[in-house]
């Protein structure tokens, strides 16, 4: 297994990971209610899904640089990638209701879900859909949104000497633009694979008709050569 394979890997296994340091099993759970007292669990659990998120573009990064795309890579990728943002919000469901209630849970993964089919379905017709601009802020602002809502179910506020941190609205502001972009990019991305599956189709209806075509041209008969007397 190469470099980049390997890390995807590891994102893979940070999932586990995530649900196991957000469960009542953790043992280093942190016991406090302001400031940066205490708050072990949810600090760990940030710095996992944080350097699990690094890696989502270092392994591509790595795999174009160093000429190592393969087949196993090209699944495994958006594979991990959807386990991490699923099981990140499951969580958050039981973990923090007070920040991402039940429908926003099923919304995120539902969008994850019907992308994934898009782009099934287009790489059967045999073109692809290039991510677009809003997608890439959606998958900035999912990192936020998470890693603030882990952090918001111990902390209102962080006080830094007189500077105010208001974590919780920043969580809430996170998740809601989190989900207003999702839905935003679904239909961008729907839109664009509309536009591409009309044209693949045209382009396959006109090779089967060029071709039934070819077939059914009448064959000119054979010419005799005239016997001259």
């Amino acid at each position: 297994m190469n470099l980049p394979n390997s890390i995807t890997m590891s994102r893979i296994a940070s999932v586990p990971l995530l649900i196991w340091i957000l469960s009542p099993a953790f043992p280093f759970q942190g016991h406090g209610a302001h400031g940066l007292r205490g708050g072990e669990q949810e600090i760990i659990a940030s710095i996992v899904f944080i350097m699990a998120s690094i890696t989502d573009g270092l392994d591509g990064y790595l795999a174009r640089r160093r000429h190592q795309i393969t087949t196993m890579g090209m699944l495994l990728d958006p594979l991990a990638d959807k386990l991490m943002v699923s099981a990140a919000y499951i969580v958050l469901v039981a973990y923090n209701p007070r920040i991402v209630p039940p429908w926003i849970a099923v919304l995120v993964i539902g969008r994850e879900f019907l992308v994934s089919g898009l782009r099934s379905i287009a790489a059967n017709e045999g073109f692809t859909i290039e991510a677009s601009e809003i997608g890439k802020l959606k998958t900035v602002i999912q990192i936020v949104s998470v890693v603030a809502a882990i952090l918001a179910h111990r902390w209102d506020y962080w006080n830094w000497g007189g500077f105010i941190v208001a974590v919780r609205f920043i969580a809430i502001t996170a998740i809601y633009w989190m989900t207003a972009v999702s839905i935003i990019s679904a239909v961008d991305y729907f839109v664009g694979f509309w536009k591409k599956i009309d044209h693949a189709s045209e382009r396959k209806r006109k090779r089967r008709s060029f071709v039934l075509s070819r077939k059914q041209k009448p064959t000119p008969p054979a010419e005799h050569p005239s016997h001259i007397s």
